[in-house]
This record gives C-alpha cells, sequence and structure tokens, in this order.
C-alpha cells in the first residue's frame, strides 16, 4: 500500500502535468467610448470593456513542459460606427521554447499586457480636408505632360518617410489637413509612425485606419502651428491608366537615399490574385524594400497607385507591382462620401498568375491572398475547455467560442489545447448556411 507521502508526490505531479482552469489569467480591453466591437485575429468575440480568461502561459512562460502556449501573433481590432478603427498588436515575440534539458521545443509569443486601453477618434474630427481625385478617363487629355524634373519638384514635398518600432517604408499626403496613404503591412500594429517629410521635419503620424483585406493604411498628422496646409497629391483611377505609359515612384528604398526617384513604364493593369484582392499596375519602375507605401505617379503628377511589393523569381527582374488608386479611392469614400467611388469591375485587362511565381513586398512585410470564394457559410464553434485554439484546413483561426464565416465547400477543423487529445471533423458547408459545433477534447491519459 503506497505511503502518504508518495501520495501526496503522485498528487503534486498530477497537478503539474494537467493544466488548470484556475491558472487562468483575464485579458482585459477597454476603450473610450465604450461599446466598440472586439475582434482578435480576425474574429469577432464580443464588445468593450471586453474580457476574455487565456491560459497564464500566454502571459508569462509556463513553469511546465506540460503548460499551454501561445503559437501565434495576436492583433485586435477595435471598431466603433463614427469612429476610426485602430488594430493592436497585442503580443510580442517569437521566443524559442528551450526545455530544461536544453531540448528547442518550437517558438511562442506573449501577451504584452493583461490590459489595454484605446482612444477611439471621431472620423469626423480625423477625416478632415478634401481629397482630389479623377476617377473616369474623360479629362486625361485635357492635361498636360510635366517634365520628369516639374514631376518631381511638384510631387516629392508630399512624400514622407515612416518609421515604426522594427520597419520603415513611404507613405503621402492626400489631403491637405494631414492624412497620409500607406500600406497597412507597415502600419498594422502600430499606434504611430514617425514622418519625416523632405524638408526635415519630423511629425508623430498616428494610425487611424489598417483595411482588413487590402494592402492600404491611413495615417494623420497634426499641422504644425504657423502652417496652413501639407502638400498633397491628386488620384487618378485604374480607368485612367494605360499599358506603356510612363510613370515615376518616389519613396525611401532601404540602405539608399531617402526620398528617392526611379522611373518605368506601366507593363500591364489587372486583378493578380497572387498578389492580393484589388487591382493591380505592373510595372518595370525598380521598387526595393522601403518604397512600400509610397507614391507610382503618372506623367501629370497623378497617383495612380501605391507601390506595395515585387515579383521574387529566380533569373526574373523588374516586376514590380502598384495597388491601383482605384482601391484607394473606395477606401476613402468610407470617410469621403463626396469622393467617387470607381467601379471594380471596369479594369482594362487580367493578368493571369503563374504557377511558380512569387511576390515579396516592397516593404518589410509580405502579402498574399487568393480570389474570394463564391458564397460563404456560417459555423458557429465552442469546446470543453473553453479557449481551445481553432485551426481549419492547418491555418490558424483564433479560439474557442468563435463564429466563423468559411467559403463554401469541404473543410478540415482542428480543435488544440494543451494536455487534452486533439479534436477533428470534417465539414462540408454549403452557401448561406448556418452551422454549430461543440467540441469536447478528452484529456490526455
Amino acid at each position: 500500500m503506497a505511503s502518504r507521502s508518495e501520495l501526496c508526490l503522485c498528487a503534486a505531479l498530477f497537478l503539474l502535468a494537467c493544466p488548470s482552469r484556475a491558472d487562468a489569467d483575464k485579458l482585459q480591453i477597454t476603450s473610450n467610448p465604450s461599446g466598440a466591437t472586439v475582434e482578435l485575429d480576425g474574429l469577432t468575440v464580443g464588445t468593450t470593456p471586453f474580457e476574455k480568461d487565456f491560459p497564464g502561459g500566454y502571459f508569462h512562460k509556463t513553469r511546465t513542459s506540460l503548460g499551454s502556449r501561445l503559437e501565434h501573433p495576436m492583433v485586435a481590432r477595435i471598431s466603433l460606427s463614427g469612429y476610426a478603427t485602430k488594430e493592436l498588436t497585442l503580443t510580442e515575440g517569437p521566443m524559442n521554447w528551450i526545455s530544461l534539458n536544453g531540448r528547442n521545443r518550437g517558438e511562442y509569443w506573449l501577451l504584452k499586457s493583461a490590459h489595454f486601453h484605446v482612444e477611439l477618434r471621431a472620423i469626423s474630427e480625423t477625416f478632415t480636408g478634401g481629397i482630389t481625385a479623377r476617377v473616369s478617363d474623360a479629362s486625361a487629355g485635357l492635361q498636360s505632360e510635366l517634365s520628369l524634373e516639374e514631376l518631381v519638384r511638384l510631387t516629392k514635398p508630399a512624400v514622407v518617410y515612416l518609421k515604426g518600432l522594427d520597419k520603415a517604408g513611404s507613405g503621402f499626403f492626400v489631403t491637405g489637413t494631414g492624412v497620409i496613404v500607406t500600406n497597412a503591412h507597415l502600419a498594422r500594429g502600430e499606434e504611430s509612425l514617425l514622418a519625416l517629410l523632405s524638408t526635415g521635419q519630423q511629425l508623430e503620424a498616428k494610425v487611424v485606419y489598417v483595411d482588413p483585406d487590402l494592402d492600404i493604411a491611413l495615417a494623420k498628422v497634426e499641422l504644425p502651428s504657423g502652417r496652413d496646409a501639407f502638400p498633397h497629391l491628386a488620384l487618378t483611377g485604374a480607368t485612367g491608366v494605360h499599358q506603356g505609359e510612363n510613370v515615376l515612384a518616389i519613396g525611401n528604398p532601404g540602405d539608399a537615399m531617402l526620398f528617392s526617384v526611379t522611373k518605368g513604364i506601366v507593363s500591364a493593369v489587372g486583378t493578380f490574385p497572387n498578389a492580393g484582392p484589388g487591382t493591380w499596375i505592373q510595372t518595370d519602375t525598380p521598387i526595393n524594400p522601403g518604397n512600400s507605401g509610397g507614391p507610382l505617379l503618372n506623367s501629370r503628377g497623378e497617383v495612380i497607385g501605391i507601390n506595395t511589393q515585387k515579383l521574387i523569381k529566380k533569373n526574373v527582374t523588374g516586376i514590380g507591382f502598384a495597388l491601383s488608386s482605384s482601391d484607394l479611392l473606395e477606401v476613402l469614400h468610407r470617410f469621403y462620401p463626396n469622393v467617387a467611388s470607381p467601379s471594380q469591375g471596369t479594369v482594362p485587362a487580367t493578368i493571369q498568375p503563374a504557377a511558380s511565381e512569387s511576390t515579396a513586398s516592397a516593404g518589410p512585410s509580405n502579402t498574399s491572398s487568393t480570389a474570394p470564394p463564391e458564397g460563404v457559410g456560417t459555423v458557429a464553434i465552442s469546446s470543453e475547455p473553453d479557449s481551445a485554439e481553432i485551426f481549419v484546413d492547418d491555418k490558424f483561426y483564433g479560439n474557442t467560442p468563435a463564429t466563423l464565416k468559411l467559403p463554401a465547400g469541404s473543410h478540415a477543423i482542428l480543435l488544440k489545447f494543451p494536455g487534452h487529445a486533439d479534436w477533428h471533423r470534417t465539414l462540408e458547408v454549403l452557401k448561406s448556411s448556418k452551422l454549430s459545433l461543440k467540441a469536447v477534447l478528452d484529456p490526455q491519459s
């Protein structure tokens, strides 16, 4: 018969090996004003003030080899009608998980804090001024083309160098009141960016909008005292862009001089799923990391696109991509209703992707996507225990409980929770269907 000390030792080992919900910590997200919708990793989870229990290992390094750990970064999106949406990167990492015997057990992330607070800014106070845009091609022939020197002289003052905590790129003013356009992959997770003007002046640019689908973000700087307005650029839609026309890029490529200028032509215009959603302008204008977010200009000084990424392929050079101003105008129309919203169905051509091609952003991170699916269904997933990690077709979708919108078709559902057996299902989603899944994850013996 086991002694009392042996039973106590066994009980202690059992408690160490089996994570307890009592070991959970609470994540809090608040906003001013309250009542804002909270999305975690793209999934709506509640409204502010928001609270959710997460395993203690998400806040600090777990103390046992079987303890839970966060195996992915976590981003929160806070939105409220009438206010500019904010995005927050909640985690820091990745860090290496090293066991006591020196074995590397992979990477993990930690939540930066247990409480995050967001001050939301009213759209009416943020998006002031006016946008200059030409959507149709009707008036293009009435405008004279500029020499390269004149083009640079007129447009360069509206371009800015943007620097975050660990990344840098470009942007440009679209209003005289300080609204700046850049790429989402440069602004995502940043509260503010350092904006350096071509005059040498430094200003704080607060990130006021990051689009959830397109690689577009908006930032805002305040007008310094004594200054009436910022120089800003006019936009033109994709229907005004033609193959073979001369274009110019201004930006801040890494390890080179700031506010550099390169020139080329428009190679093609159209959709390109390998690059992501939206209408893309392919160009041979040299763009490099740091050019992300900068303007691609036509010979009349109008922005036709946002320099975003370049093609990376062996023995291939001179293929870059700018997200068209048509997409930018669609975004700006949400905040400036008087701005014409161009039709996405009138692009002049479609660029067909090649199976062996890959793209890399002209800035610090990659963007990729596929064409939108035809029809979606809604799947509500809950689990015992709560906060299980959800994987759909091997892609992480957040933690339970969650409501997912999935494209119609067959999907492999996987739920994982530390100390419990994985839960697998194959689910057939029909267009406009509404399904519910309740997963019970059995403890591992």
